[in-house]
């Protein structure tokens, strides 16, 4: 009888253990979401995202070396392509880094079937290359943006379809194109442009700078930059403008929108049926 008590005590010893235990990880746990941290594929913990970068491409800028036609390459239709269209919605952080490649599940283009009108308007891909994932291999351009930057995206973004979703909506409410459209900045294949008109008027839209991304002289990349409430704000690296040189990556005093079709399907192969 005399050992019946010292059992119950080391019962109640063993429950207390496991009880630390399970505490333990809901503690660790809730500081992952505390600290914002997100946990890459690899299992490394990466801190959340400061806030969003909307990326949008010049296509004819995109097309000018485009030698090879195929359904996925937009380069290729028949209708001109004159506003610019999305490149990806980033996660990034105030320090100019970013987090990529975070859990979460691999593209299925079932989770986004309803969209994929208007995807392929305005979140085109101007290449026929497959492009690497983040499980080692290759996929399409959708697959890349998704598997790289909208799994970072949490606790904003929850899911694929909403990754999408939400950037459709950011870029239509944001538009970029009818701002400049409207302060006179259209396609030329002759006229060279301000870089501050053009930073300017995006600024007096959204009260926020943008970031620009030129090829030579042609505008490559806008990118506008958003609170995690989808609010414009600076971009933290600031508009990219090099004044004493024109290199990848920078942009002149004076730069071009180019018209579509003037290195495009016009001097390469046919557009697709």
């Amino acid at each position: 009888m005399a050992s019946l008590p010292i059992k119950a005590i080391l019962c109640m010893q063993l429950l207390a253990l496991f009880m630390v235990a399970f505490s333990v990880i809901g503690i660790n746990c809730s500081w992952d979401a505390e600290e914002g941290l997100l946990r890459k594929r690899s299992g490394v913990h990466q801190r959340q995202f400061d806030y969003f970068k909307l990326s949008l491409l010049w296509p004819a800028t995109a097309c000018r070396n485009t030698t090879r036609c195929c359904s996925s390459n937009a380069c290729c239709r028949s209708s001109s392509l004159s506003e610019f269209t999305i490149h990806g919605l980033w996660a990034d952080y105030n320090d100019g880094t970013w987090p990529a490649c975070c859990s979460g599940p691999q593209f299925d283009k079932k989770e986004i079937s309803t969209l994929l009108k208007p995807l392929r308007k305005y979140w085109p891909s101007f290449s026929c290359e497959a492009v690497s994932n983040c499980h080692h291999g290759k996929g399409t351009f959708w697959a890349h943006e998704w598997e790289k930057h909208g799994t970072c995206s949490y606790p904003v973004v929850h899911d694929e379809y909403e990754y999408f979703l939400t950037t459709l909506n950011v870029y239509f409410k944001y538009n970029v194109t009818g701002v400049l459209f409207e302060a006179g900045y259209v396609p030329s294949n002759s006229e060279k442009y301000p870089l501050g008109g053009i930073i300017t008027a995006i600024q007096n839209a959204f009260h926020a700078t943008p970031e620009l991304i030129c090829s030579g002289d042609d505008v490559e990349e806008l990118r506008i930059c958003f609170y995690k409430d989808f609010q414009p704000r600076d971009c933290a690296s600031g508009s990219i403008i090099r004044r004493d040189r024109v290199s990848s990556g920078s942009c002149p005093q004076y730069v071009s929108l180019p018209a579509y079709g003037s290195w495009g399907l016009n001097n390469h192969t046919k557009a697709v049926s």
